[in-house]
């Protein structure tokens, strides 16, 4: 059985992972990331991040489930609240969560490829996330979860991280989502989409990802978030 944790491809972060040898506690990790300003004050890839470091994690060493999302959007930078925006709503609709059990650490952990909003680009988008987030902090905040089952890879960015780079991108990756999530390793993974209206086409171009894939989805989740 292998990890879900370190690909042995390599991915945008460019360099190789293992797994810390003694997990450290996830309490103290985010609450390191939360005040941590390296991508402002020290950055590595390209120029300091264009607002101030407002770092967004959730979770527990009780959570089963892991949201391996992109980065913070503007609404949740604003509020300090992670998915607290459209995006959100729709992903809590996929998951068949309501807020209540979405927002309950010991159920559900998100661990965002980049913890800081990352901007906006020329045309309105967010950049991508910080590279120098997940660099830092992204095996010891994982390895702090010792109780993962599933973990979601939202996003093109994630998927790399814990994938590998594959042929054929995002919707290639989607596609073949019985065959990652059926592989021996674990936690189990299983590719999404962003949320994001922007992708609305996207999901109106693949229908077998609402009729197929969402099924399975909110099963999964229904078996791993009940009460703890």
């Amino acid at each position: 059985m292998t990890s879900s944790f370190g690909p042995e491809t390599t991915s945008g972060c460019g360099a190789s992972r293992t797994l810390f040898s003694s997990a450290p506690d996830f309490a103290e990790t985010a609450a390191r990331v939360r005040t941590c300003r390296l991508c402002r004050e020290a950055p590595r890839h390209g120029p300091p991040l264009p607002v101030e470091p407002r770092p967004i994690v959730q979770g527990t060493s009780r959570a089963r489930i892991c949201i391996a999302s992109q980065a913070p959007g503007n609404r949740a930078f604003q509020s300090g609240i992670p998915f607290q925006d459209p995006s959100g709503k729709r992903l809590r609709e996929w998951l068949g969560l309501d807020e209540p059990a979405f927002y309950d650490p010991d159920r559900i952990a998100i661990v965002p490829m980049g913890a800081c909003f990352p901007g906006h680009d020329a045309k309105g988008g967010d950049l991508p996330p910080r590279r120098e987030c997940a660099e830092t902090w992204r095996e010891p905040l994982l390895a702090g979860l010792p109780n993962l089952e599933l973990v979601l890879l939202i996003g093109q960015y994630a998927q790399a991280w814990h994938l590998g780079r594959r042929p054929g991108g995002l919707t290639e990756t989607v596609a073949r989502w019985r065959e990652i999530f059926s592989e021996s390793r674990r936690p189990r993974l299983l590719p999404l989409p962003h949320p994001s209206w922007r992708n609305t086409p996207w999901l109106k171009k693949h229908p077998w990802f609402e009729a197929e894939l969402l099924p399975v989805l909110r099963e999964e989740v229904a078996r791993l978030a009940g009460r703890t």
